[in-house]
Order: C-alpha cells, then structure tokens, then sequence
C-alpha cells in the first residue's frame, strides 16, 4: 500500500493544477447541491420500540387530534407584585394574548384559568400551546404570533415568557470553528515557522469540511436529519483535516531538509506519513460507523455523517495536500530544500544529526530509565481524574440547562419556583382498554391505585390528575366518547421533582411496576411516557447496546491494528490505554457539568444531568481518535525497529521523530473542541468539553508518558505476534519499509549509470521548483 499511496503522492504533485480543479469542482457542485436541495433539520431524539413511544403511537393511531406530535409551546404570565392574574384587566390580557396565538397550525391553547394553572398567590400562571408542526417546521406567522401575546401581555403590565420546544434548537457553530481555526493557525505557525506552510493544513481541512458539510446539507433535502449531525460533522472534519495535513506536511518537510527532490519528498510523505493517515483515519470511521450496530436512528446519522466528512479529510490529506506542495513549491520543504545534498540513505539510528537532543527526547530517555515510577503515576492520575464518572447520571437536554437569560430558562424557573418542578416534566400514563370488559372501571382503578401510591411515604409524587376532572357534562360526554371510539384514556402524574432528577426517573419504574397487573385484574394495560420516560427508556437501550457496539467497534479496531503493527500487544496495549482516557473524559464532565466544578469557564450556570447519548458517542469518537495518536506515535516506533534499531532505542528514536508533531496535532484537535464549549447549545458544549478533555489526556498522559513507559517495561516482546497469525495477516507495510527498498533499489540503478552526476546534480539547481531528475527513472 505503501508503495501505491507514493505514486498517488507524486502524481497529485505533478499534476498539481488538474489535483486543485477537480477538489475545487466538486466542492462547488456540491455547494450547489446545498443550496438548492437542502432542507430542514430536527432536533428529536426518537426510538421506537419502546414503552414510552409505543403510547404514542397508540394515542395517534386512534385519536390523532389528541396526540399532537408538532412543537409545543408554555407562555408563562406573571402579574406585578401586589397584583393578580385573575384581576379583571390583566384576565383580560391574558385572554386577549392567548387569542393572538391561535394561528392555522395551532392544534390547541389550554387557558390557564380553565386548567387551573394558576399559583397559589395568583400572580403567575402558564398556557400550554400544541402545534400540528415541528419547531423547525413553523412558519413566520406562527412566531409572530408568539410576540404579539407577548406584546400584548406587557402592555397591560405582565411580564410574559415563551419556553417549550418551539423555540428549537439553534446550532450556531460559527464562533468555535473561527476559535478552532485560530488556535490551529497559531500552533500550525510555531510548529512550522512559516505562515505558508502553517495554512496548507487549514486550507486543506476547510476543503474537505466544506463537501462533507454540504454533502450532508444536501442530503437533508431527501432524509430528516438530526441537527446535530452537520455540527458534530463540522467538529470531527476540521480537527482530523488539520492533524492528518499537519503529519504528511511534516514527513514532506523531513524528507526535503535530507536532501530529497520535492517531488520524491511528497510522494515519500503520503506513502509513509499517508499509510499511517489511512489506518488513522480507518479506525475513525469504524468507531462512527460502528454506531449504526446499536439500532438508533440518530445515533446511525450522526455516526454515518461524522464517518463521511473523515473519510474526505483522508482524501483530500493524501491528494490535495502534495498537489498544493507542488504549487508552493521549495517555499514550504524547509530550509535546506534549496540545496538538497546528495544521499544515497536516510540517516542511520545512531545519527546524532538525525535525533537531536529535542525536549522529547529528553523526555522519553526520562522516561526509558524512570519507566514503572512513570507507568504507576500515569495511571494513578488517570485513575483519580475518572473517580467523578462513578456518580455519572443521564438525561435528555432540557430548558433547565440553557443559559440564565434564554426566554426557555427563565420560563422553565418560573414553572418550577411556583408550581414545583415536576410541573415542568408530567408523566403521561395511558390506560389502553381495548381488550377491558369495563373500560370505565379499568381507568378508575388504575387511578385509585396512583393515588394510593402517591399517598405512600417517598412515591415522589405531587399530585395525580384523574382522566375526568370536571362533572360537566360537555368533560364527562368527551371522556365517555374517548373511551367508546378511542379505546383509552390518560391520567397525568406530576412528580415532586424535577425532569432530570434521580428520583422522577425512579418513578417511572414506580408506576409501571404498581400498573403491572392491572391487566390481569381488568383487561386494561398501562404505559408511562412523557419526556422523563422517554429519557429513561432511551438511556436504558443505550446502556443495553453499549457491550454489543464496544465489542465490535474495539474488535474490529484490534484487528486492523494488528495489521498495522503485526504485534498481538500493541493493539491490547492501545485499547487499554483508551479505557484511562475515556474514563478521566467522563470523569471531568461529571465534575464540571453535573457537580458544577469550575462551570464558568465553560459558560454554564447550571448544573444537571450529563447527556444522554455522551457515552456511547465519546466511546466511538475518543476511541477513533485514540488509536490516531496510537498510530502515528507508534508507527514511527516500529519503522525504526524493523530498520534494525533495537527495541529500546527504537521506542526512544521514534518518539523524538513523532512527540513534536503528535503534540501540536493534540493542541490543534483540542482547540476545535475547546470552541464549541462557548456555544450556548448544551449537546455541542457537552460534546466538545469531553472530547477536547479525552484527547489532551489521551495524546499527553496516555501516548506520552503511560505508552512509552509500558513499551520500555515489555521491550522487543511488545512486537511478537504467533508465528501462525503472521502468515494470515496480511502485510500491510504503514511503516514504508518496502516502499525504501524498493526506492533505493531504483536509486542504486539510477545511480550506476555513466551520466548519473550530470542528471542528478541537485548542487547546480538554482530553480525554486521541483528537482524531477532523480524521480524520472522510478515506475510511474
């Protein structure tokens, strides 16, 4: 593969202007598609299968009126202190600005005097508004009708607020991806010392950012998409596009300061730096892809998504990058690329030239005489840092965690301060009589059977809202009509607490488990949903398909790995190394999000639950970008011990060659990350925080000091792999080393001839371009 990946580098350089117009035509044609094609995304975490959905769709197969599935709206009206809502002019207000509200997509206002949502002193109440759309979906009419009950409301001296899922979700990535590129431009800039240089990664990263996004904008025009998918395709595109760039452009540039013609040093940099970038970027795009294995819809989207624009970054790296070199030409090789000297071998391990006396490697020869003081207090500090991760909790992003000032929390506080928290999370239990003789008296039993629970000490629950609360005769002839045609009826249980906490989560289970037998005594069965049981059964379907997804994610990676190294421990090694990584990840988004340690700094004011979905989703995206480090670091490593370089001194040369490097692709991929925690969307600063937390402490703690501290302790057994397993696997050589023999062999041949000095003579090349003369005579 090598050897293939060398000829697509030199191609790409020799053909550079063909390389730049045919990225430049598909990322306008692609761009064209966007903005044409592209449609709507939403922001619903939906599975079916469960309890929770499963009383949805009864309530929408069989009375689709009742079960609006559109956006949903809670207007909260507070009168001035001494005042009251149900004074007569501010009564009025209220009736007025809930008149402004009914538009064609309104399916229904519940007004607060008619539901009793009116607290106790009488100054705040909330009405409740069902939309036929989703919040994406809601025309201009339809927000404008939302401030002019709010325009309405204050001037008659209210106060009124907009919370609920109308207002959607607005995933406005811009400002992190402008901090990501800045960080990334300023450590691109040190690590090269050359703007130019510093700019062909970003530029090549933007490219392959720039189709993958609009690649999936575009497919949003024929499939509903979560909205997270484009952010978290942004996120992942930018930060490997800039680290697979940033490795080859560093293998190009030590390949030119030896000496080499450019156009060999580009084609020698995708065949070694590129093998790695493929392995690399392969072991990403298993972990996304091995999403789709846990059976959830968004989870498959956003995995699927995140998989393509890293497999563009991995494309454009490997064709794009070296077409560019050839454009820049001898500008960006390094500084001794205009007087490359004659060589007929690379430097030998024992060069000191060839491995000065880096602050790496000082570092690693530490390390090779400290190596099990250094093994025990990385892992000892990685132990610590994943300490909080025992108190994880789960839940969906709610109104409760979005900033102080957003109309959603301010509403959402206003709810919980004066009707209690659980007013901002009912549950919803459907009483399914279809197969009771008696439907009326399932439902009344089922009721009685609630509120025996909620009299009992520690049930968690403030009240229980009977399906017929009015003896009027319009309520009793809708609930008997609802009973005969639709073959249902709804209780509503208010829990003590909020949507988020431990203990409304408990009461889910509570009820379902006092409902079980209700069919056995009438025939009639009970489902609990509403938001909070939605969150459990999605949290609980998550937790069931994490072993199935790790083992096939990490198996498959183990697998590749051990094609990559043919080595039996060093993939085992990486995979465990991964667990200490993944665990002070989960560690310190408990401690900051859930704990509220340090939460200013990301721009929270809150504290609750950590995402749902974060688990399984930092498992697959640390785990891809794990074995990255593992890869690029490591790789170095074996190069140079199948070269002949001992085991010990291999680790040690390696880690010089590939620390500085590793280091600044580290700083750039947490950059990126870091952005997005100054977004105001909770799923992306979530996101983000673990993700920039996993990598620092998987590129620094893990690769740098617990790796190579492992490897010192095991020695040259860290390369055994069973005779057996060695004629299976195939030869994959990400280390180059047939690619060298077989370039050298070229070069001996090239060399012997009797016009060698006059075609190569690189000494009397004074043009800024490419030197072909030593390349010419290798196959095309």
């Amino acid at each position: 593969m090598a050897w293939q990946l060398f000829r697509l580098g030199r191609w790409s350089f020799r053909h550079r202007w063909t390389v730049v117009g045919i990225w430049t035509l598909l990322l306008l044609t692609i761009a064209l598609g966007a903005a044409t094609l592209s449609g709507k995304t939403n922001d619903n975490f939906e599975l079916s299968g469960l309890e929770s959905t499963q009383a949805f769709d009864l309530i929408k197969d069989r009375d689709p009126e009742a079960a609006p599935d559109g956006a949903t709206a809670r207007v909260v009206f507070q009168a001035p202190d001494g005042a009251s809502l149900t004074d007569s002019a501010h009564r009025q207000a209220v009736t007025d600005a809930l008149t402004a509200l009914t538009t064609e997509n309104v399916l229904a206002v519940l007004d607060p005097f008619t539901t009793g949502a009116i607290s106790e002193d009488g100054r705040t109440g909330y009405a409740s508004v069902s939309y036929a759309l989703s919040a994406a979906d809601l025309t201009t009419t339809d927000r404008e009708a939302l401030e002019t009950a709010r325009d309405i409301a204050e001037r008659a001296g209210l106060t009124a607020t907009v919370g609920g899922d109308v207002l959607g979700v607005e995933m406005d990535g811009a400002l992190a991806e402008l901090i990501g590129i800045a960080i990334a431009l300023v450590v691109l800039a040190l690590t090269f010392g050359s703007l130019l240089a510093a700019g062909m990664p970003l530029l090549t990263a933007l490219v392959g950012v720039g189709i993958g996004i609009a690649a999936i904008a575009t497919l949003t025009g024929f499939t509903e998409l979560s909205t997270t998918t484009p952010a978290l395709g942004t996120m992942l595109g930018l930060a490997v596009g800039i680290d697979y760039a940033l490795f080859i452009l560093s293998r190009y540039q030590t390949e030119a300061r030896q000496g080499r013609p450019l156009e060999e040093a580009a084609g020698r940099a995708v065949g070694t730096a590129g093998s790695a970038v493929v392995f690399a970027g392969l072991t990403v795009i298993i972990a996304l892809v091995g999403l789709s294995v846990c059976g959830i819809g968004f989870l498959t989207e956003m995995g699927l998504g995140g998989a393509f624009t890293v497999a563009i970054a991995v494309l454009v790296a490997l064709t794009l990058l070296p077409a560019l070199l050839g454009c820049a030409g001898a500008r960006v090789a390094g500084r001794r690329a205009r007087s490359p000297k004659k060589h007929t071998a690379a430097p030998g391990p024992d060069d000191t030239t060839a491995t000065p006396r880096t602050l790496g490697r000082r570092w690693v020869e530490g390390l090779a005489r400290y190596r099990w003081p250094a093994l025990v207090a990385g892992i000892a500090i990685a132990a610590v840092a994943a300490l909080p991760a025992a108190s994880l909790q789960l839940a969906l992003p709610g109104d409760s965690t979005k900033p102080a000032e957003s109309d959603a929390r301010v509403a959402y506080d206003l709810i919980s301060t004066e009707f209690g928290a659980g007013a901002n999370g009912p549950l919803l239990v459907v009483i399914d009589t279809d197969q009771s003789p008696d439907p009326a008296a399932a439902v009344d039993i089922a009721t009685e059977t609630l509120a025996t629970l909620a009299a009992r000490d520690g049930s968690h629950i403030a009240a229980v809202i009977p399906a017929l609360t009015s003896d009027h005769p319009e309520a009793v002839h809708a609930y008997t009509r609802q009973l005969e045609t639709a073959r249902f009826a709804t209780l509503t249980v208010i829990p003590a607490a909020g949507p988020s906490d431990q203990s409304t989560k408990d009461l889910v289970a509570d009820i379902r488990a006092t409902l079980a037998d209700l069919p056995d005594h009438t025939g009639a069965r009970a489902m609990v949903t509403g938001l909070t049981a939605v969150d459990v059964d999605i949290s609980n379907e998550l937790i069931d398909v994490f072993p199935l997804y790790l083992a096939v994610v990490v198996g498959l990676a183990v697998v590749l790995l051990i094609a990559v190294f043919r080595s039996i421990w060093v993939p085992i090694k990486a995979a465990l190394g991964f667990l200490f990584s993944v665990g002070a990840s989960l560690g310190a988004t408990v401690a900051v999000f859930q704990w509220g340690w340090l939460n200013e700094l990301v721009g929270l004011d809150a504290t609750g639950p950590v995402l749902f979905l974060l688990p399984i989703l930092l498992t697959g995206i640390l785990f891809g970008l794990a074995m990255d480090y593992e890869v690029f670091l490591v790789t170095r490593m074996r190069e140079a011990y199948v070269h002949g370089t001992p085991a010990r001194q291999a680790v040690i040369d390696g880690f010089t060659h590939s620390a500085r490097v590793v280091g600044a692709a580290a700083l750039i991929m947490v950059g990126v990350f870091a952005g997005f925690t100054l977004t105001d969307d909770i799923i992306l600063k979530t996101i983000g925080f673990a993700l920039a937390v996993g990598v620092l402490v998987d590129a620094f703690l893990v690769r740098m000091l617990i790796v190579p501290a492992a490897m010192f302790i095991i020695g040259r057994r860290i390369w055994w792999m069973p005779r057996a397993m060695d004629r299976l696997v195939p030869t994959v050589d990400v280390e180059g080393e047939a690619l060298a023999g077989r370039l050298a062999h070229h070069e001996t041949n090239y060399a012997s001839r009797p016009d060698t000095e006059t075609a190569r003579a690189p000494e009397n090349n004074t043009s800024d371009g490419p030197d072909r003369s030593s390349t010419r005579e290798l196959i095309v």
